[in-house]
């Protein structure tokens, strides 16, 4: 949305932000139906090789060892249609997000408030923000995030899959609600080094013995699923667990890694019932404390997340789906302006860094600026079933916004999922800042201020709802 002549960009936010919110409170009303169908897809995105990875910050594609899925389903019922997709890719920004749910959102005849969104965040796979890569293409750098091509051909291909499906929904009765602890897989950055300083680089493949024996931190421990019936028949289950998704990557092989060797477990075990797996918020969480990335750990870490899908399909519980409310929240994250930030900062560094992945952090960065002086907030859906509520939250969030939106709602069953629109990159809790956490040296473009704004949002969309 440009701002209009005269105006200052606070207040296009706060106009934005009115109308977004009268938008949501219109969705919010809107009680559904009692009659569910839902309808399923997949279709393959895996990158053509020589495809960047990870937005250029690690090997091109040069083998695929395991095909990357978009996921998804329909959901129908009353207003309009909600539509969820999981995406085998490390992250979509801004206006490759808004495309995205565009093109889904037209495939399922339902708006594009009503998109869930959400990449699982292998880090052998794709990242896609068409403003950054434009932004390399006219400096001609030699940095490179996405091809433009193959990016729009996956929007496509997924919306065909989604279209195709809709002319065999199955009827949806009842939910399933089931959760179960994981063990031996999560573990916070952040541990209390020799001296007493604290740390946070306790990374996907941690090769230091000491770091792997230090405490697991603050890790959400429970998979949950949540599960959609015909009776006494399941027919799909969309399971949510906290953290980075990687035993081993950089190679150029690109892979779902653990999680997507799980989930096709589970799909193997029980056809037919459709599996979606998505993340939670764990922008501080790795398998660190477990895993020294060895390739034989995959596997693993692999049965692992397998064992507690299991349980928790084991721990199922039936209830009747009555109906649903939907409701869209803007959320704004202001831009980091600090030194190495700034548009003019990353201006000139998208010119003049000799680095390829500099060049394209550059670029990112770029893109949200662009973004954020819009005056464009970020939509935080939530899908409220009642007795659960399954909310996308954008971003690397770090996982207390996770466990923040479960305390919320003690009385319920809280699925939030993290890495819907990604172009903030880590969104950290104030006490990040406070302690100068080194991962928020690149990858978040998002400054103090933030764990308040998110909080405000979650509240109104758990706690104080119309």
């Amino acid at each position: 949305m440009p701002m209009r002549p005269g105006l200052t960009r606070r207040q296009a936010l706060k106009g934005t932000v009115a109308g977004l919110a009268a938008s949501s409170l219109g969705f919010s009303r809107a009680f559904a139906e009692t009659h569910f169908e839902i309808s399923m897809f997949r279709a393959d995105i895996t990158p053509p090789l020589g495809h960047a990875l990870m937005g250029g910050g690690i090997t091109p594609a040069r083998r695929i060892d395991d095909p990357l899925w978009a996921n998804g389903f329909v959901l129908k019922g009353g207003e309009l249609p909600i539509v969820l997709v999981s995406l085998d890719w490390c992250e979509v920004r801004n206006d490759a997000y808004d495309r995205w749910r565009a093109v889904l959102a037209k495939a399922a005849g339902t708006r594009r408030e009503r998109v869930l969104l959400s990449c699982i965040h292998q880090h052998d796979a794709p990242i896609a923000d068409l403003t950054a890569q434009r932004l390399l293409n006219e400096a001609k750098a030699a940095g490179s995030i996405c091809d433009l091509e193959f990016h729009e051909l996956a929007v496509q291909r997924v919306a065909q899959a989604l279209q195709a499906s809709r002319g065999s929904p199955r009827r949806v009765t009842h939910l399933g609600l089931g959760q179960a602890k994981v063990e031996k897989v999560a573990s916070n950055r952040r541990y209390v080094g020799p001296d007493g300083k604290l740390l946070f680089n306790r990374t996907s493949a941690t090769r230091d013995a000491w770091i792997r024996a230090q405490p697991e931190g603050t890790v959400d421990p429970w998979l949950k699923t949540l599960s959609f019936w015909d009776g006494e028949q399941p027919v799909l289950a969309l399971s949510r667990y906290a953290t980075h998704p990687m035993s081993y990557y950089g190679k150029g092989g690109v892979s779902s890694d653990f999680m997507g060797m799980a989930r096709q477990r589970r799909q193997q075990e029980d056809p037919g019932v459709k599996q979606i797996y998505v993340s939670g918020c764990s922008g501080n969480v790795t398998a660190g404390r477990y895993n020294d990335g060895a390739p034989e750990n995959r596997p693993v870490l692999a049965d692992r997340i397998h064992q507690a899908m299991t349980a928790a399909w084991k721990n199922t519980r039936r209830q009747p789906l009555a109906g649903l409310r939907f409701r869209s929240l803007p959320l704004i994250l202001e831009p980091r302006n600090d030194a190495g930030f700034s548009e003019v900062d990353l201006e000139t560094r998208l010119r003049t860094d000799p680095k390829p992945f500099g060049q394209c952090l550059a670029a990112l960065g770029l893109s949200w600026q662009r973004r954020s002086e819009a005056g464009r907030a970020i939509d935080v859906p939530v899908v409220d079933f009642g007795s659960a509520q399954l909310l996308l939250l954008p971003g690397e969030m770090y996982v207390e916004f996770q466990l923040m939106a479960q305390q919320l709602r003690p009385d319920s069953f809280v699925m939030a999922v993290g890495y819907g629109e990604c172009a903030p990159g880590y969104v950290p809790i104030e006490r990040a800042f406070e302690e100068n956490d080194t991962n928020l040296k690149d990858w978040c473009w998002v400054g103090p201020g933030s764990e308040a704004r998110v909080t405000q949002v979650l509240r109104r969309a758990l706690v104080q709802r119309a």
